[in-house]
Order: structure tokens, then C-alpha cells, then sequence
């Protein structure tokens, strides 16, 4: 078991993220995860801690487009790869596709597991504009939901491919 005074023991190291378009210089400890640097010092709060062991997907971000879980990969591994968050799929005020299908679709519930589930459905519309919902269950098959939307988020993702990208 740790204790303090093992934490102060740790060295910080100076990294740098690139998050939603945006260099950010960060210290951190070497065990931080990427899914903690986007909710602690950087403030980003909408990518979501569940599990912790990459086993419900809640902490969905792409890393260099391509939808991972936050939880299982250390901030440090980052490097100078490219990070997307749920805060950076809305473009010039106006919010991305899936985000708005979701809310027109009532695709929620708690919305704890939401913002994973839109950053997979949005990965998913990029490679392949036109899923069926095969694809679709396909896509988000990583992702638990406690209260049950599945539905919802599939119509959701339907509805969204739908529109105009």
C-alpha cells in the first residue's frame, strides 16, 4: 500500500499532449494514465473513469483518429500523437453529427457511458460512412452501459450517418 510519502517520492516528468488541436506542456507522474491527464490537469472532464481496466470503454478518446480506451495507456506513450476528446469533435460552436443525434434520439440515460459510446460511433461514421446496424453493434461492441440505451444508441448512429457529414 502507498502512502504519501511515496507519492512525493516520484519524479515528475515534463511531456507534452496534443489535445483537440492544442499543445499542452504537462508534469506528470510516469503511472498516470491519459485518461487522468485529460481529467485532472488538463481539465477535460467529459472523457469518463468507469472500470479502469479498459473493460466498459467510458474513457473512449481517438488517438491519432482511432477510438482507444484513455484508461490503458500512459500519458507518457502519448508523445507527439494527436488526441481527440468528446470536447473536440464539436467544430466552430456547432456540435459533430453523432453528438446531435444523440440528443434528438434521446441516446442517454445517465450519459455516463455517453461520451464513449459517441467517440466510437463517430470513429466508426469516418471508415464507414454508411453502417448497418451489424456494423454499428459491431463498432461499439467494447462498450457497457448500465442503464440499457443500446437501442437508442444505435438509432442514434443510424440517424447520424443519415446526415450531411
Amino acid at each position: 500500500m502507498s502512502n504519501d510519502s511515496d507519492r512525493d517520492s516520484v519524479t515528475l516528468v515534463g511531456i507534452t499532449l496534443h489535445v483537440n488541436g492544442t499543445p499542452h506542456a504537462l508534469r506528470v507522474e510516469p503511472r498516470m494514465t491519459l485518461a487522468e491527464a485529460l481529467r485532472g490537469p488538463l481539465g477535460l472532464t467529459g472523457t469518463k473513469i468507469a472500470c479502469n481496466r479498459g473493460a466498459c470503454s467510458a474513457c473512449t478518446v481517438w488517438l491519432d483518429g482511432k477510438p482507444i480506451c484513455a484508461c490503458m495507456i500512459l500519458a507518457i506513450d502519448i508523445r507527439e500523437r494527436s488526441v481527440t476528446t468528446i470536447e473536440g469533435l464539436a467544430r466552430d460552436g456547432k456540435l459533430h453529427r453523432v453528438q446531435e443525434a444523440f440528443i434528438a434520439h434521446d441516446a442517454m440515460q445517465c450519459g455516463f457511458c455517453t461520451p464513449g459510446f459517441i467517440m466510437s460511433a463517430a470513429a466508426l461514421l469516418t471508415d464507414n460512412p454508411q453502417p448497418s446496424a451489424s456494423d454499428i453493434k459491431a463498432a461499439l461492441s467494447g462498450h457497457l452501459c448500465r442503464c440499457g440505451a443500446y437501442p437508442k444508441v444505435i438509432e442514434a448512429t443510424l440517424a447520424a450517418a443519415a446526415m450531411e457529414a
